[in-house]
């Protein structure tokens, strides 16, 4: 166990933070305050507690490793934030002190096109990455459906995945080099824009993921791929969630080709994303799910058998109907129904709910949705469900119709029989969002003791006063 008596911020820290960083990167003011320590959790319980007692803009490399270098000398805990857009707690100050946000770190810095790598500080918008690489010919590949609001430095914090994981795989398999300011306050460089690389720990992918735990990250190289010169979305309606789910394999195993994305919506997510959106999706009235599927290729001859090939695989498993989205505005209208639907939820039955991100090995899918079924049952709550159904990422979003004396504590209850029902389909308790302060007193239903010591160790191995964002992944 470690000493964790953090030193308070005073109004002398802020005089020597605002010295080190000058005054219009710092600020003590309450209403900002509030706004920097939370992320999109709905209703989360820590919303009055967990608060910063400052915020920081810095702007450099420099300005960030001279921060943590004071707060580590004084042992003032320090909390990295993104764009806020997390749904675990990842970014919330659970031990108050300094919320170091990032967002004016915002400059590509370089389009390598010999090399096909991107460098970006953290407080780029996904999106805008993007954009620059689509100027000549290149796609940055990790893209989260959060990606008009994120940040890539909490993309490759939290390993986002997203729509296109199943071809290109999340954040991490896109990310080759980072610059860090470890928790002393010291800069190093982890990899390189090298594709081989086995000297030494593979350190870029520890930091992958490690939810602001180990460093702070400063600067990426991410991989670039070829732009697709087509790209064309299936929206494919079918009469059960079940035969939905069986036929997701088919479509690699019997067409022979991976889609760009396998996406799932079920029909009370739909319902709700034509509510909020105020549009209307085909067979909304008779169909209990929905797959989009995206298809890519730079001949369109050859991308339009590919897709007659999946549509007619999808009408001879089961499906109502094929549509094709073939030109950007079905396309965006398409995809906006899939990425608005936890807001939806959330704007149509505001309150507490519970937002999760389990995984399960694909196969287990249909598995799990029986089981959801049984459990929202037995606690009288409904649900929506919707996600990557093709590498097994379900976003599934529970909430009580009228909130009633205890529905708190039944939520909790509910949470721990779904997570129970995860891990004994092979599966665990996030895919992308991360464990954070939300999933953190439950990841022991998920890996031994020995690996959760682990963990603690790797922590204080970088960061032995525990000072870099404490309070989240593992229990102390």
């Amino acid at each position: 166990m470690i000493d964790t008596a953090y030193k308070p911020v005073t109004e002398d820290v802020v005089s020597d933070l605002i010295e080190l960083l000058g005054s219009k990167n710092v600020s003590v003011d309450p209403d900002k305050i509030s706004i920097y320590s939370r992320d999109e959790v709905p209703g989360a319980p820590w919303k009055d507690t967990c608060l910063a007692e400052v915020v920081v803009f810095p702007e450099s490399t420099e300005q960030v490793a001279s921060l943590v270098r004071y707060a580590n000398e004084r042992n003032i805990p320090l909390t990295p934030r993104g764009a806020g857009t997390g749904l675990s707690g990842g970014a919330v100050p659970a031990h108050r002190g300094i919320l170091v946000s990032l967002e004016r770190m915002n400059r590509i810095l370089e389009l390598d096109t010999v090399n096909f790598t991107i460098t970006v500080e953290p407080g780029v918008v996904t999106s805008e990455i993007n954009k620059c690489a689509k100027e000549t010919g290149l796609m940055y590949a990790g893209d989260p459906c959060s990606g008009d609001a994120s940040f890539i430095g909490g993309n490759i914090a939290e390993n986002a995945g997203g729509n296109k994981v199943i071809k290109y795989g999340p954040t991490g398999s896109h990310v080759m080099a980072l610059e860090v300011v470890l928790p002393d306050g010291t800069v190093t460089w982890f990899g390189g824009k090298r594709r081989k690389d086995v000297t030494g720990y593979d350190f870029v992918h520890l930091m992958v993921g490690s939810e602001g735990t180990l460093g702070i990250i400063t600067k990426a190289i991410l991989n670039l791929v070829p732009l697709p010169t087509y790209t064309v979305d299936l929206l494919v309606p079918f009469k059960s969630i079940n035969e939905a789910l069986n036929f997701v394999p088919s479509i690699i195993t019997k067409a022979r080709l991976i889609p760009t994305s396998i996406e799932f919506m079920d029909r009370p997510s739909v319902s709700m994303a034509e509510q909020f959106l105020n549009m209307k999706i085909p067979y909304s009235d008779r169909a209990n799910a929905y797959l989009i599927i995206q298809l890519e290729g730079n001949d369109y001859d050859n991308l339009a058998n590919e897709y007659e090939k999946v549509g007619d695989l999808c009408l001879d498993h089961g499906a109502l109907e094929v549509f094709i989205a073939d030109n950007r505005i079905m396309s965006d209208k398409l995809w906006k129904a899939r990425k608005r639907v936890a807001e939806a939820v959330w704007a149509l039955y505001p309150g507490e709910n519970l937002n999760e991100d389990i995984v399960v090995p694909t196969s287990k899918i249909p598995e799990l949705m029986i089981e959801l079924d049984h459990i929202c049952e037995d606690y009288g709550v409904r649900y929506v469900s919707y996600g990557h159904v093709g590498d097994g990422n379900m976003h599934i979003t529970i909430f009580f119709q009228e909130p009633f004396d205890g529905y708190k504590k039944g939520l909790g209850s509910l949470q721990i029989k779904l997570y129970e029902v995860t891990k004994k389909l092979g599966g665990t308790l996030t895919g992308e969002h991360g464990v954070g302060l939300k999933r953190r007193d439950h990841i022991a239903l998920f890996l031994d003791e020995r690996q959760l010591d682990l963990i603690r160790r790797v922590k204080l191995a970088f960061d032995p006063k525990n000072i870099l964002n404490p309070g989240k992944i593992v229990p102390w």
